[in-house]
């Protein structure tokens, strides 16, 4: 279903999903050309190789990352300290806020940096997301297809799609309960792909941090 929002008069489409909530705006205002703001994000991000832990066995991720915001994240068994805040990032988020009517107070950051990169099937359910995280996520660069498999469904296709430079996908509801997303490693060359993921990290109780 084709949508108009109302903010920014910019066209959005909200995909069919079973059990999940996705919007996808195929092209988004950043104030600057695309192309500028990925290698002002290149050269200022201090790009990392982390090691996480999958089934109790550790291997470093197949691409680069970096986290930002106001507060840690932890997830496969690492801890992520967040970077302040560029102000590149600052004005990215306050235009996706605006899109997406959602208040962030992190982001991740992923550099593919070819077409060995990858990311494996997972979904964002950890605690500190709450239990229906609003995940916004920016691509700049190469175009690259996001997966979505059902987790427990499996009479339903796999979702693919295709996310070029300046789209925006947010997802919300239950998408995290029920899906697993991810990125394959392609056959034909890539050039750089960023990928921008801005969600809200809530504080622990005092009774949780306590036990």
């Amino acid at each position: 279903m084709i949508m108009q929002n109302q903010l920014t008069d910019v066209e959005t489409e909200r995909l069919p999903l079973v059990d999940g909530d996705l919007v996808l705006w195929r092209q988004v205002d950043l104030g600057r050309p695309y192309d500028v703001l990925m290698q002002a994000i290149l050269d200022d991000t201090p790009w990392r190789q982390e090691e996480i832990t999958v089934y109790g066995k550790p291997y470093l991720q197949p691409r680069l990352s970096a986290w930002y915001g106001d507060l840690a994240y932890s997830y496969s068994g690492i801890m992520l300290e967040p970077l302040p805040w560029t102000q590149t990032l600052l004005d990215i988020k306050l235009r996706v806020e605006k899109l997406v009517q959602h208040s962030f107070n992190s982001v991740l950051l992923n550099l593919y940096r070819d077409q060995q990169d990858s990311m494996g099937m997972h979904s964002d359910d950890e605690r500190e997301l709450g239990s229906e995280p609003a995940i916004a996520s920016l691509s700049l660069g190469e175009e690259r297809t996001f997966l979505l498999r059902h987790k427990s469904r499996r009479d339903l296709k796999t979702v693919k799609l295709v996310l070029p430079a300046g789209s925006l996908l947010l997802m919300q509801g239950q998408t995290q309960k029920y899906w697993r997303h991810g990125i394959n490693r392609e056959r034909q060359v890539c050039a750089p792909r960023i990928n921008l993921t801005f969600r809200t990290i809530h504080r622990p109780a005092m009774t949780e941090r306590n036990r």
